[in-house]
């Protein structure tokens, strides 16, 4: 199966379309999070996200925190400024589908998905590979993908050692998949590792390859919503330089 693997699309419906089309036909697509928080479009992307057939999606802390499960008080000034707006602006039936979601990691054969990381699936960054190395024995499937971090990257368990090497990803360079891997397919809608393009990823089950992937979108477009909305600077700025 060719899989669409996408993460924290935060509210940025023409990234969010950028990458649909960009990765074509696709037998399943898997969420891992984020589907609110920072942009200027909730309701278009969860009404998107919504449509997408075979999808698995999982939630994320600001899906979390825009629902009331989890106290705003939690994130910074300018990520709770946009999850009042987001929890001010959401329709009923787009907040009671961002509830439904799971926020456990979730297995799918070779693979187990979550958000953050195995052992915290909401809230731990896997930035490197101290943290990396820590989460390896928190899930029992050969490969993991995980969000969270907007960093397209992954980290390697070399056999027979407790050694981790983390790499950034190389667009459209296909990795041949093995034992272990913990791989992050990047943010959708904001992306943190100085390419401001959407990154998504396509993991391919049968011959066993994840393929990172980058596609440019109207950055000019989203910053107009931003700033419309009355939403943080910050928010408008970074995506268009990717940090």
């Amino acid at each position: 199966m060719r899989i669409l693997v996408m993460s924290d699309i935060h509210a940025n419906y023409t990234a969010l379309e950028a990458v649909l089309k960009d990765a074509g036909q696709v037998d399943e697509t898997w969420c891992l999070g984020d589907l609110v928080g920072y942009g200027p479009d909730p309701n278009a992307v969860v009404e998107e996200v919504r449509e997408i057939k075979n999808l698995t999606c999982l939630m994320g802390n600001h899906d979390v925190g825009v629902v009331g499960r989890m106290s705003l008080e939690t994130f910074n000034g300018d990520a709770k400024r946009s999850l009042l707006y987001h929890e001010q602006v959401l329709s009923a039936s787009n907040m009671d589908f961002i509830k439904s979601l799971p926020s456990k990691p979730k297995v799918r054969s070779e693979a187990t998905i979550v958000h953050g990381s195995p052992r915290d699936p909401l809230w731990e960054y896997i930035l490197n590979s101290t943290t990396a190395s820590l989460n390896f024995d928190h899930f029992g499937t050969d490969w993991c993908f995980v969000g969270h971090t907007h960093i397209q990257c992954s980290f390697t368990l070399k056999s027979n050692s407790d050694w981790v090497t983390a790499e950034y990803a190389k667009p459209d360079a296909a990795l041949s998949l093995h034992p272990k891997l913990i791989l992050n397919p990047g943010s959708v809608g904001q992306p943190r590792d100085r390419d401001p393009r959407a990154a998504y990823a396509i993991y391919d089950t049968a011959a066993r390859t994840w393929t990172p992937k980058r596609v440019a979108y109207n950055i000019a477009e989203v910053q107009e919503r931003i700033r419309a909305a009355g939403l943080p600077e910050k928010h408008a700025v970074r995506i268009g330089e990717g940090w």
